[in-house]
């Protein structure tokens, strides 16, 4: 009921397209708050829901989580969550080079997109995990386990560095090799992985409707791809520069110029290639060029309300679309 009632909230106020919806684009930097619920605080100080997009952590803040989880925006296009009990430090905040270190439980990374030349890396145990494609990368202080469910890392351990590709996993210790895992069996078994899913869905769809919101803006409201604070959704949502970028999970950030050459793709996205435990390894990016001469592959996609969230009428698929 909960969803139905924000997803209609949502879909009114997209199509109302107040003028003060994406004023403050591109203004978030690594480390930037964009949820909280539960027991969570930065340097001792309790936060709460009011705190989300004001609050920064500055380089060697560490932010904690008791029964209570958090979402933290690194560079545009890349979330990390913490679970219950765990702690986090960023130890460098700079788009070139954004770097955290988990201390304690948890933690996800969401890379929706990244740009060739970044140095996104998350420390563990003495190791430096770097983050080199889009995908979705599980950390475990506790059990000092790397794993990647999608995408591609580059271990650092010690004198051993280790590549690690789609279901694959490193543990941190001797002999530092690394071994495949059952995905679908390890995303079922981690909470943090299943509210990891349900929070890129909700940022998608902010997304969505600050994209449609600069659309109907006329581009004013335009400061290139990057977080824009949605105020319906009190969070930053992520929009890319052109086309549809999919978030490892399967749910679509839409482009502005995308929005304005097909308008009917900015009503729903339901039922996006989720499989087994949700996540969907396929195409990252769809440009609104390649997506204009797929013709009828997008025949079923269909605009209205359905009820939960948005429309549902993308359950037809992509037709010959970059997905597997």
């Amino acid at each position: 009921m909960f969803k139905q009632v924000k997803g209609f909230l949502a879909l009114t106020a997209m199509l109302a397209v107040p003028l003060g919806l994406a004023n403050a684009a591109a203004s978030a930097i690594p480390g930037t708050l964009n949820y909280v619920e539960g027991q969570v605080s930065i340097a001792g100080q309790p936060l709460t829901p009011q705190s989300i997009g004001s609050v920064q952590l500055e380089p060697n803040q560490v932010l904690e989580t008791g029964q209570g989880r958090a979402e933290l925006l690194l560079t545009p296009g890349v979330f990390l969550r913490l679970g219950d009990n765990g702690a986090v430090r960023l130890i460098s905040p700079n788009l070139g080079d954004t770097r955290v270190e988990l201390l304690q439980g948890r933690a996800i990374v969401e890379v929706t997109e990244i740009f060739k030349d970044s140095n996104l890396s998350v420390m563990l145990d003495g190791a430096s995990a770097r983050l080199d494609k889009p995908g979705l990368y599980s950390f475990d202080a506790t059990a000092r386990l790397v794993q990647v469910f999608d995408g591609e890392a580059n271990v650092q351990a010690n004198d051993h560095q280790v590549n690690l590709k789609k279901d694959r996993q490193l543990a941190l210790a001797e002999p530092f090799k690394a071994t495949h895992f059952d995905a679908q069996a390890a995303a079922t078994q981690n909470p943090l992985y299943t509210w990891s899913n349900l929070r890129s869905e909700y940022e998608a769809e902010a997304s969505m409707q600050s994209a449609r919101t600069v659309f109907v803006g006329g581009g004013s409201y335009w400061d290139g791809p990057g977080w824009y604070w949605n105020p319906y959704w009190d969070m930053y949502g992520f929009i890319p520069g052109d086309g549809i970028w999919y978030s490892p999970f399967g749910w679509p950030f839409y482009s502005p110029w995308l929005v304005y050459s097909a308008p009917r793709y900015g009503y729903g996205f339901h039922g996006y290639g989720h499989h087994g435990a949700g996540f969907v390894a396929g195409a990252r990016h769809v440009s609104a060029g390649a997506m204009a001469s797929r013709g009828a592959g997008f025949g079923g996609i269909g605009g209205g309300f359905a009820g939960h969230g948005f429309a549902s009428g993308m359950h037809g698929g992509f037709g010959g679309g970059g997905r597997r």
